[in-house]
């Protein structure tokens, strides 16, 4: 169809699962900072909240947390709840979804490497915090329940270790169909069948250690539960936080 004189064309609306990559250092240094990260991974575990209720759960006084909402609002991160939501005058607020990449570290300039490795460090003792947590209140819960009254979500622990030979540009592919497969999972909240619970997933991979004979060894695949790769975090293999 002919566009009328004197309208613009709107612009193409961007693609449902379009990555964005972070490569400005101020970004990545304003994501780095430890409280904004237990910020981003509270609002994203327990949904959206007021500066005010974040302090109290993270143990911050509400200046604090109010100026850490605001500069992750800055980058996209989190933004205001509409009032229309029923809050009131309260200010709350939640995390953006969106997949976050990090540049590969091949194109890292050298204080890009020292906040990277500063931002994988907190994020890396984050992730085995919540697993770990996560595991002892289901030993706890199986402990006092027997029979059909024992916690159905004491088996959503799927594991998998493996090895497998790729070249680089295989692993690349690798991570984009597992990216592929989380989204075709993700759905609004309207779509969301009773009894659906947030499940945190984490993707890993890394290369085996070199060898004095130049091959690495393989080994066989071993899972604990159902066989599953895990996330949504990385810099080209690892993404920034994905909110769900």
């Amino acid at each position: 169809m002919a566009q009328e004189p004197g309208t613009q064309e709107a612009a193409p609306a961007p693609a449902p699962h379009a990555s964005t990559e972070l490569s400005d250092l101020a970004t990545l240094k304003a994501l780095a900072q430890p409280r904004r990260q237990r910020i981003l991974q509270h609002l994203t575990l327990h949904g959206p909240a007021t500066s005010a209720s974040l302090a109290r759960e993270l143990g911050l006084n509400t200046g604090a947390t109010s100026y850490h909402l605001r500069e992750l609002a800055r980058y996209g991160c989190v933004e205001e709840q509409p009032e229309a939501d029923g809050h009131g005058r309260e200010r709350w607020w939640r995390a953006v979804p969106g997949d976050r990449r990090f540049p590969p570290r091949s194109r890292q300039s050298a204080e890009m490497r020292l906040v990277m490795d500063e931002l994988n460090h907190h994020a890396y003792a984050a992730d085995l915090e919540l697993f770990e947590k996560a595991q002892a209140r289901t030993q706890t819960r199986t402990q006092t329940r027997t029979g059909a009254d024992e916690d159905s979500w004491a088996d959503a622990f799927p594991y998998s270790r493996g090895s497998i030979r790729l070249t680089l540009p295989e692993l690349h592919a690798f991570f984009e169909e597992y990216i592929a497969l989380l989204n075709r999972y993700k759905r609004p909240d309207t779509d969301t069948p009773d009894g659906a619970r947030t499940v945190l997933t984490r993707f890993l991979a890394h290369p085996a250690p070199d060898n004095d004979t130049g091959a690495e060894a393989e080994s066989v695949p071993t899972s604990h539960g159902s066989t599953a790769v895990d996330d949504t975090e990385a810099s080209h293999n690892r993404k920034a936080s994905d909110p769900t």
